[in-house]
């Protein structure tokens, strides 16, 4: 089968299944181009929760998956491929967490939305990358525990230095691995370019940035931009997806290391599994797990 096949197959199961299937910014075009919705993780969650269909497919990874649960517990949550975990949600345990919770009781723990629902479940307030320093700024305690993502963390509390932000050694191993030589390389391809970098990088390349966003923040500025020429300091799919949407600019990828496994282990095939009924896993969730992990992110919508 040719791709348009596949995508033709897919769209018409969808449409009789009443299926709603959802494509992380990081997906491949081929998936974006038969989803409902593509967008980071919580543009997804809240767009699933507020469409009719029972059952929803997540193209992404699990924690994805699991805010998608999280926030609509009473529709079908399918992730399309099993296997599609996230190394920087699976980096911290509750059991650590709670640990290190004993050691600080006084702070506020502040968790990154690329967390586990079980990890949700004992933090006190969950972020996103647009909202964090928002959120942050807006916590009454001025002692913060920031989880897993150190150089978010940095990030954010540069930006609100009358807060005590202590960092846990965690991230995201991709962007992580992009360092100032990157940049110098990029930059000397590509002079004339803005470089627009998400701050899970770490904080040298983040310096460096004629802008500094999450993945939509990213898409939104070089978008609405009049400047032509973009490298993009994220997985190298935003780039590829921007070239589609502005075909009169031009966007480089900063490195080929900014390639997510994880992400790019969805595949066309694996969405038209889904579909058809054979593919995919089910999130399953408890009710005590709901409720708490919900709690952190109820509290995100009351800061933000």
């Amino acid at each position: 089968m040719t791709v348009k096949e596949v995508q033709d197959k897919i769209l018409k199961l969808k449409q009789e299944k009443d299926i709603c299937i959802l494509a992380h910014s990081y997906q491949a075009r081929e998936i974006i181009e038969i989803a409902d919705f593509s967008g980071d993780s919580y543009q997804l969650s809240v767009a699933a929760s507020k469409t009719d269909s029972k059952t929803v497919i997540m193209c992404g990874v699990r924690f994805m998956a699991e805010t998608v649960k999280l926030l609509s517990p009473e529709k079908t949550v399918l992730l399309s491929h099993p296997e599609a975990g996230c190394p920087m949600a699976e980096q911290m345990d509750k059991a650590l967490i709670s640990a290190v919770k004993g050691q600080f009781p006084e702070y506020t723990v502040v968790a990154y939305i690329n967390t586990t629902a079980e990890l949700k479940t004992i933090c006190d307030v969950c972020v996103t990358s647009s909202s964090a320093v928002k959120i942050v700024n807006n916590i009454e305690n001025k002692n913060i525990l920031f989880l897993p993502d150190c150089n978010l963390g940095a990030y954010v509390a540069q930006q609100v230095p009358d807060k005590n932000v202590k960092l846990l050694q965690g991230g995201c191993p991709i962007h992580a691995a992009v360092n100032t030589d990157d940049v110098r390389k990029a930059k000397e391809r590509h002079p004339e370019a803005l470089l627009l970098v998400h701050p899970e990088c770490v904080p040298e390349v983040v310096k460096c940035s004629d802008y500094v966003g999450s993945t939509s923040g990213i898409m939104e500025y070089a978008m609405n931009s009049k400047h032509k020429e973009f490298i993009i300091g994220t997985e190298l799919s935003i780039a590829e997806n921007l070239q589609y949407r502005c075909p009169e600019k031009r966007f480089y990828g900063l490195s080929h290391k900014l390639m997510c496994p994880n992400m790019r282990i969805n595949t066309l095939v694996d969405v038209l599994n889904c579909v058809k009924g054979d593919g995919g896993e089910e999130i399953i969730l408890d009710e005590a797990t709901i409720r708490d992990a919900r709690m952190c992110i109820d509290k995100m919508i009351e800061l933000s």
